[in-house]
Formats: structure tokens, sequence, C-alpha cells
């Protein structure tokens, strides 16, 4: 049978039956190349039943930890042996630094490292590696040309607990051409993943991200991986936050806080002492929140600014909370105390760049606005969480011992909270000031606050 020829663009990888002179896709022209034919295998009946397996015995994945516990916090319990991780992030967050100091300290556990870099040399690697401590033994291996090949051979050599590679963009094609082309991404990546299942080495890989913040590259490069990362710079710039988009091993509601210092990434033991200063003088505009993020709780503070509008169009901005969200707070808080706030500009902020989409922030927002519309200073001692309804009822939230809990430990002493549901058991500290709505809410806020 006759085999046509198919073209495919080597700007976008977008496909087309015939030559075009321009991509229709991307508009690029003269980027149409001819693709290659893709061949059936050919598989015998014995070869295909060989590979055919069931599940009546189980096992869990075998993971292990990297000894960072806050990357191991993310990942699900640890790295899982055969995974293919991908980590992005914007340039000179940190994304190399970290995964040097996970090979270090797996390194300096004598476990086999491999580490792969096509954007640094073995010595720019080495002053790293001097700051963050040293190395004293020679179980960290370093590879400077990524290509498929080399990478094969060196896990066949050393059989390493983990490959690390800095980064994707920088892999090499058999011709020693930089794939930087999206159809060689892709088969960069699924070249990666096959090594990774059939050795069960763990790889690694950094990618490069493009303005608007997602991985360079096809989309289909974050389907083929097991585990997409983003590395993240919180707003103060002192903290790094690591979160999982993606995660076939494990859940992406954790999320990993470091603090960058000379000596590397120290972990955050505590994120919500490092987001919370309780010793501040009372101001009007805030008001504090605990948030689940996975198995932690986090106590933030929530931070409304109003200030008069210059234009006919009032904005309403946030950093860290959905915008539609907080035009519907501000609707909620006209209907229910019939006050126009459309000579207002008003912004909401989360201390420490926290990014949440939890419904129990609803409460809290609304009260920082509250409080700033009528300048009441609120204790630093007082928190509040809930849902807040469209007719300004306050709903229950889930985890609300874990919430109470954590902010007794930090020293809350009042919450103003929903009504609990029946089958809760609520720890008795701190006091629970309960509120049916938004009014009744307000009216404990300027009690506590006169």
């Amino acid at each position: 049978m006759k085999q046509v020829a198919s073209y495919s663009c080597a700007a976008c990888n977008a496909h087309f039956p015939k030559w075009e002179g321009k991509c229709r896709n991307c508009e690029a022209w003269g980027t149409l190349i001819v693709s290659a034919p893709v061949k059936a295998a050919k598989t015998t009946a014995t070869k295909a039943a060989t590979s055919l397996r069931n599940f009546s015995s189980p096992q869990g994945a075998t993971r292990f930890p990297t000894g960072d516990e806050e990357f191991d916090r993310v990942l699900g319990g640890g790295v899982v042996a055969g995974a293919l991780i991908l980590i992005g992030g914007d340039p000179g967050v940190g994304k190399s630094t970290l995964l040097l100091q996970i090979a270090r300290h797996l390194a300096l556990a004598n476990r086999s490292i491999l580490y792969v870099s096509g954007e640094e040399s073995g010595e720019q690697v080495r002053l790293r590696l001097n700051r963050l401590g040293g190395i004293t033994n020679d179980a960290l291996h370093f590879l400077d040309e990524p290509t498929i090949a080399n990478i094969t051979h060196g896990i066949a050599t050393l059989k390493p607990a983990l490959v690390v590679i800095d980064s994707l963009q920088t892999m090499r094609t058999e011709r020693g051409a930089t794939a930087n082309r999206p159809r060689d991404l892709a088969d960069a990546t699924d070249a990666l993943l096959e090594i990774a299942k059939h050795t069960a080495t763990p790889i690694v890989i950094i990618g490069h991200v493009t303005k608007t913040g997602g991985i360079a590259g096809p989309k289909l490069i974050e389907h083929t991986v097991d585990t997409v990362l983003y590395f993240e710079k919180s707003d103060d710039g002192l903290h790094r936050i690591l979160r999982a988009i993606k995660n076939r091993f494990g859940g992406i509601t954790e999320i990993g806080v470091w603090q960058m210092a000379a000596a590397g990434l120290c972990p955050v033991q505590n994120p919500s002492a490092t987001f919370i200063d309780l010793t501040k003088r009372p101001v009007p505009g805030t008001m504090l929140a605990p948030l689940v993020q996975g198995s932690r709780v986090f106590l933030v503070e929530v931070q409304a600014l109003l200030s008069p509008t210059r234009s006919g169009n009032a904005k309403r901005r946030s950093s860290g909370f959905d915008t539609n969200r907080l035009q519907l707070i501000t609707a909620v808080i006209e209907k229910q105390f019939r006050k126009s706030l459309s000579n207002f500009d008003i912004h909401c902020n989360l201390v420490g760049g926290l990014k949440v989409t939890e419904p129990a922030l609803d409460l809290p927002v609304a009260l920082a606005i509250i409080s700033a519309i009528h300048n009441l200073p609120v204790p630093r001692t007082l928190m509040a969480y809930g849902e807040l309804g469209l007719h300004g009822d306050v709903r229950p939230v889930s985890e609300a011992a874990r919430r109470l809990e954590t902010a007794k430990r930090l020293g809350i002493t009042a919450a103003i909270i929903a009504s609990p549901r029946v089958d809760e058991k609520l720890p008795s500290q701190p006091k629970k000031l309960i509120a049916q709505t938004l009014l009744e809410a307000t009216t404990l806020l300027k009690t506590l606050s006169s």
C-alpha cells in the first residue's frame, strides 16, 4: 500500500495533508516539513501475550524520601520509582537550586545521582554545590551532553536513584541540534518517559516557561509526564512556593514553602507563623483567616483597601483571591447594608503570596472590606472563616476542627464562624462567635473592635 506523505509545522507542530508556503495555524512562512510516516509495530501473538498482566496481587508504588520534607509533601510522600516529573517556574526562582539541593541530600546518603545540565558547566555546578554546603563523596555524577543516548548510557552504567535534567529545552537531538521545536520537545519527553518506565528510574526535568507563565513547548509535554509542578515566588520575594497541578501518584492540594537564604532554600516548617505577625497593632481593613492546603492549615492575613475612584468605573482588584468572587462579595455587602460602593475602588490582598480558591475565605474578605468602610481596627487575636451566600447567609465549611486547633496553637482567642454542623465536634478554644448572617458577623466585629 502506498504511503501518503503528510506535513507538519516546525513552529507549532500543526499537521496538514499537503505542503503549503504558509502555516494556517501560526501563520509562519516556510515552516512546513515532511512528517515521517508512522510504521505499525509488527508484534507476534506470543510477544503480545507476554505483555498481558493482572492485578490479583496489587502492590503500592515504591516511594523514597528525598531528604526535603516540603518537596516530598507536594509529591505525596516522596519520589515514585519510574516517575517522570516536570517542574516549571520563572527564571531565577530557584528551580535548579532546589533540585541540586535534593541531589546533594541523596548523594550524601550514598545514593547514586545523575545530574544532566545543558545550561551550566561542571565548574558552575560545583560552585553552586559549594555554596549549598559541598559534597564529600563521589555519588553525584555530572553529564553536560544532554542527549537521549548519553542519558540512557549513564543510567545503564550508574543505575542512579534519581536523574535530574536541567533543562528540557536544552536537550539535543542525535544530530546535535537543540531540541527547540515543539515536535522535538515532545519526542524527547516521550523518550525520557520510556527510559523512566523501563528502568524504574525517577527523572525530574526542569522546563522553561513562556511570558504567560505556561510550560514552554506543546501541551502534549504536560500530558505525557506523571507530575507537573510549578515553583513560584511569593509577593514579598522572600519565600518560594511549590504546588502540583498534576500528580498521578498523589493529590494536588499540598503546597511546599521555602525561604531563600544565602545558603540556599530552607524549608519553612510553620508557614502560618511566617505569613502573619500577631504582635502588630490592630489596623482597619484586615482579618485573619485559616485556610486548608492539603494536610496543613495556614493562617493568613486578608487585607482590604478602599480608595475613592477617579473615574466613572470603580475597580475591583485582588491578589491571591479570585476577582470574580470579590465582585460577588462586594455586591452582597451593598445589598445587605443598602450602601453603594460604586464610588470606591476595592483592592484585596492575601499577605505572603498564597493563591487560594476555597470558599472559607468569603467571610474574612467581607469583614475586611466592612472594617475598611467603618474604619474599625480588628484585634490581632480574632479570625473568621465561612462561605458567604448571595443572600448574606454565612454557611459552614469543611475541616472546621482543624482550622480551630491550628488557630489555638498560634494564639488566636476568638473566631467568627457559621453554625457548626450537627455531627461536628469542635474544640473549646478559641472562643467561637456564631454568626448566621453577614449582618450578625458585622455586629460581632463592631463589638470586639470597640
